[in-house]
């Protein structure tokens, strides 16, 4: 459930092309052309961003879901991805470089693969992607990196991680909706287990947390990761914490603590979406009666 920044905010705007584009089986489109694609999981539709010549809105089963800048990767026109960049980056500030192993969980138009590739040029990052048509028609469309800066790999995120070599991710980024909400198995103490097992030392495990007003998912989400991680996190402008509207929240977990950057604050305040910071006690408060979320008994 993405919502684009007050710098793109005008997304009623944007015109939704009813035409499909046909693609051979077999090849890949040679870069992006407006209209609707057929995928494994349904259908998805890219859009030509009519306040950016440069910009591409891609929807997948009507829901909105990436958006990219084909000349500036560094631009990210969706709040809570600037969020999640910012929070990364107050960890390893980029100018001190190094190779950060990155681990996205869904990947869309791969935004924010392109965003830390270009922050990051020495980064090893994987997207997990489910439907493979998506990902086929994202690397004919968009200037992705190549392997092994940038791997795409084509499956249900919660197999994939289970696969995975423990401490070899500095980054988790889960970002995966059915409709409005994250998969329930992509949220459960038993996933978290295996994030944290996936997870290097002094990692983040990083979520993108839709929800309602009544912040129902929000603060079973909050629960989950609280308990954990010892430190956690949450990223949110006032309304959205507030239960005042429909949205997105960023949250956070960690073996190290996460909310000691004063610059951070500033660079969230002084966004297009001004987003305020939650530290540990508030969002262990937050959650205080919301349960965990636990697999079914038997799985």
């Amino acid at each position: 459930m993405a919502k684009r920044g007050k710098s793109g905010g005008r997304s009623g705007s944007q015109r939704s092309t009813a035409g499909v584009v046909e693609v051979p089986r077999g090849t890949r489109p040679d870069g992006p052309v407006e209209g609707v694609y057929y995928i494994d999981t349904g259908d998805c539709e890219l859009i030509a961003d009519q306040d950016n010549s440069n910009g591409w809105l891609l929807r997948i089963n009507g829901v909105m879901s990436s958006h990219i800048d084909l000349a500036d990767p560094l631009f990210l026109d969706f709040e809570y991805m600037r969020w999640m960049a910012a929070l990364i980056e107050s960890r390893w500030p980029p100018k001190d470089g190094g190779r950060l192993r990155g681990l996205h969980l869904g990947g869309g138009a791969c935004s924010l693969a392109r965003y830390f590739h270009a922050a990051y040029p020495d980064a090893r990052q994987v997207v997990v992607e489910l439907d493979g048509k998506l990902a086929e028609y994202v690397r004919g469309w968009f200037d992705l990196p190549k392997a092994p800066l940038l791997r795409l790999r084509v499956g249900e995120a919660r197999e994939v991680t289970e696969t995975l070599t423990a401490d070899t991710r500095d980054f988790i980024i889960r970002d995966v909706f059915a409709g409005s909400l994250t998969p329930r198995p992509l949220t459960t103490a038993e996933f978290t287990e295996h994030i944290k097992r996936v997870l290097a030392p002094g990692g983040i495990y990083v979520v993108n947390s839709g929800d309602a007003p009544d912040l129902k998912n929000a603060r079973e989400d909050a629960a989950t990761i609280a308990a954990a991680f010892e430190h956690t996190l949450i990223i949110a402008d006032p309304a959205m914490l507030k239960g005042r509207r429909y949205g997105n929240m960023v949250m956070a977990g960690s073996d190290t603590p996460l909310d000691g950057d004063p610059q951070l604050a500033r660079r969230l305040l002084g966004g297009a979406v001004p987003a305020h910071i939650w530290d540990d006690a508030q969002v262990r408060a937050f959650a205080a009666n919301s349960p965990v979320r636990h697999d079914p008994a038997g799985d």
